[in-house]
């Protein structure tokens, strides 16, 4: 098949709506000329489009281009997925509990790809939102009990110290593939995104408390302290405002 007539096709669908469509063509790529044919078409697929077929994640199959998608193309993807203005953010959660975690990947190589972009840690303080508690609990604690959090927000420099302390639980305790085992490594292996992104997830949930409609920016000097309750926060974190897509990518 022309790749260039099918890269049109893809777009054509992913325009009409008709994902299922887009994805059904790469996967027939895929099955008649090999996944190395499907990996040359996603790399000259923008990532807008990319985004909108990764971003329906069905757990009930598993899909060629999720497992073909590089660290860098999902990075792409993921720092545009707030167009889609989805305060629930469970989309966005599929996608990275799929491919982040999908068989024989590194998500430290994903997680590093996401972080290099702007936006990559904003991406990821709204794949934390609806567990906001309990990772500032962790954050604190080294634990997930947010009935155990006292409220009291920890420093950025003590953040740092304890991301090279020996961790209160081992990866395999929590290895669920999803939040927790993503919090757990960014806290201990990637330990500055950690905190950039708790950064931004703190604005969120202040600018979310005060009623703003646009999420705020944190002084990088900013330690100040934000209510916090025991019970995680499902829809709080709130949409982003529209950014130019080109400046994203």
């Amino acid at each position: 098949m022309n790749h260039l007539a099918l890269i049109e096709k893809t777009q054509t669908l992913i325009a009409a709506g008709d994902i299922v469509g887009a994805e059904y063509a790469l996967v027939e790529l895929a099955d008649t000329e090999g996944d190395a044919a499907l990996m040359v078409v996603l790399e000259q697929l923008p990532p807008k489009d990319i985004l909108a077929v990764i971003r329906e994640y069905d757990n009930s199959k598993e899909s060629v281009v999720n497992l073909l998608v590089t660290p860098a193309q999902f990075a792409r993807a993921v720092v545009i997925e707030k167009l889609y203005k989805d305060l629930t953010h469970t989309h966005l959660r599929g996608m990275v509990n799929s491919i982040i975690f999908r068989d024989a990947a590194d998500p430290l190589e994903f997680l590093e790809a996401i972080g290099d972009l702007e936006g990559g840690s904003e991406a990821l303080a709204d794949y934390f939102g609806e567990k906001w508690a309990r990772v500032e609990a962790f954050a604190r604690t080294g634990m997930f009990d947010a009935a155990a959090d006292t409220g009291e927000l920890v420093s950025k420099a003590d953040l740092l110290a304890s991301a090279y302390e020996k961790p209160r639980l081992e990866q395999d305790e929590i290895a669920d593939r999803e939040w927790m085992e993503l919090a757990w490594i960014l806290r201990y292996q990637c330990p500055d995104l950690f905190i950039e992104m708790l950064t931004v997830l703190r604005a969120k949930v202040r600018a979310h408390d005060a009623g703003a409609d646009d999420m705020l920016e944190a002084p990088d000097d900013d330690d100040g302290k934000v209510e916090t309750s025991d019970t995680d926060r499902g829809t709080a974190t709130p949409a982003a405002r529209d950014p130019d897509e080109e400046s994203a990518i």
